[in-house]
């Protein structure tokens, strides 16, 4: 296959060594879990976790004369996917054996899709410092995953559990257009935000449902590819990024000395922070691939994919344009609010007829703010998007100011109970009567003389009398009415 450099040269991208810039050249094989209940081929279980060997079916554990059947389920999900990534989707396609030898392979081969993928050329959009960089997926192929082999539970024996065995796997590969370990790591987080809208793969790497092999090479800068090595299943994206720093440096240091790089796959030392050699880099004909006998080509017609079209869901980018161009958003501010469908979908509840910006404001500093440093996903807020609402609704309404409501937002939080009530039974509304404003200040004023020369001479120092008022008043007074009154008593603009 030929490679073709769709991408110019970057300088931020560049490495620099002894002889001068290198420039990285990545790219990306992700094996992403299909949300299915069954597997690819069987019947079994395919939910994470479970006792060894809990879900495995005759099938799974390549029991003699036992056939494989298509779960119809997860090549609609693979179209999905395809449709999400504004893919080609091929209306016929063939599953291959792929031979090789490993202890949790129990068939000998994994069966997968070679020349004829489920779907072929598509595109992801990321954003780098503002700039949108177009990135290419080469193809989305069906297969199979293998086994876990368990090296610890003994120290003279390993252990295969082939729980995953014949899980459904989508392997996403992307052209090698990714030209940094940033972009990588916003290549990989922009799929994951797809797929979890698309329902397809739920994500998570920490459970190794979804999971990278990145392909690092450097070069002079639009020079002809170097030769790549592969970082093995790379399962979170911080270590991704060191990863890729790590290998690409390595590679630069080696062909600077004299050396030359070796095609091989590597692993990636979370504890060292440096990639290890685990073994040479197979090409395609080592694999032997052939047609499965035992699978005919798999079909459809242009209705199986317009029906599944047609149920689609607003994606990212999408629903980000619509959030700048209807709800007046910043781009940054849109891009982290569809981070997350859930996210997105809290915040239209949330900004529905009220200030959207002040509603994104609050979604993204507080609430989601809290969620971090509290460890919780959205769906387990303790603030609903209809407290949070009617929090914003006092706020817009004069009643409670900006300090209440974050008080009033931690009492929510803490306790819950409705936002209105808890104003009314606590006292916390503000204080809008100019007159008994006007008495605090007063007050404030006559008991400070030095203070009041000061802020004549130098009008900057009259937000110490406002301070000493908001205090006074436990943070009920309205700022505003408070800065124009202590404004108009120093006779300072």
């Amino acid at each position: 296959m030929t490679i073709v450099d769709t991408r110019t040269p970057n300088p931020k991208s560049f490495v620099t060594g002894a002889t001068g810039d290198w420039e990285m050249v990545i790219g990306m094989e992700v094996h992403a879990q299909v949300s299915s209940k069954a597997k690819l081929f069987s019947g079994a279980s395919a939910e994470y976790g479970g006792e060894p060997n809990d879900h495995v079916s005759l099938v799974d554990a390549a029991m003699p004369g036992m056939l494989p059947v298509i779960n119809k389920f997860c090549v609609e999900q693979a179209v999905r996917t395809g449709l999400g990534l504004k893919a080609e989707i091929n209306n016929t396609s063939v599953f291959d054996r792929k031979n090789y030898f490993y202890p949790d392979l129990p068939q000998g081969y994994q069966i997968s899709q070679f020349k004829q993928p489920v779907v072929g050329e598509g595109t992801i959009i990321i954003e780098i410092d503002g700039e949108e960089i177009e990135v290419g997926v080469e193809r989305i192929h069906l297969e199979q995953d293998a086994g876990k082999s368990l090296h610890d539970q003994h120290p003279n024996m390993s252990f295969v559990d082939l729980n995953r065995s014949g899980v459904a796997l989508m392997e996403i590969v992307s052209k090698p257009d990714i030209r940094s370990a940033d972009e990588a790591k916003a290549y990989i987080t922009k799929l994951r935000t797809i797929l979890r809208y698309l329902g397809t793969c739920d994500g998570n790497m920490d459970e190794g449902s979804m999971r990278a092999d990145v392909n690092v090479s450097v070069r002079k800068p639009g020079g002809e590819f170097g030769t790549r090595c592969e970082i093995k299943n790379v399962n979170s994206i911080r270590f991704m990024g060191q990863a890729i720093e790590y290998e690409a440096r390595r590679q630069v240091d080696l062909l600077e000395d004299g050396g030359t790089v070796d095609q091989e796959t590597r692993l990636f030392d979370a504890k060292s922070g440096k990639t290890r050699s685990m073994r040479s880099k197979e090409e395609a004909h080592d694999y032997r691939y052939f047609p499965d006998p035992d699978l005919l080509p798999l079909e459809f017609d242009d209705a199986f994919v317009e029906n599944i079209r047609v149920t689609l869901p607003e994606l990212p980018d999408d629903k980000r344009h619509r959030f700048v161009n209807d709800f007046g958003l910043t781009p940054y501010d849109a891009s982290v609010l569809v981070m997350e469908r859930a996210t997105s979908d809290f915040f239209e509840k949330v900004a529905k007829g009220r200030d959207a910006k002040l509603a994104a404001n609050w979604v993204i500093n507080d609430l989601l703010g809290r969620l971090n440093k509290d460890g919780l996903e959205i769906a387990s807020s303790p603030v609903s998007a209809e407290q949070l609402g009617k929090i914003i609704d006092l706020i817009g309404a004069g009643t409670i100011s900006g300090k209440i409501a974050k008080d009033l937002f931690e009492i929510v939080w803490t306790e819950g109970g409705d936002p209105d009530s808890l104003v009314e039974e606590r006292g916390m509304k503000q204080v809008t009567d100019t007159g008994a404003i006007e008495a605090i200040v007063d007050e404030i004023i006559a008991a400070n003389p030095d203070k009041v020369e000061q802020a004549k001479a130098k009008p900057t120092l009259a937000g110490w009398f406002v301070g000493q008022v908001m205090k006074a008043s436990q943070g009920k007074a309205n700022p505003q009415a408070v800065n124009d009154l202590v404004k108009s008593k120093l006779g300072v603009e």
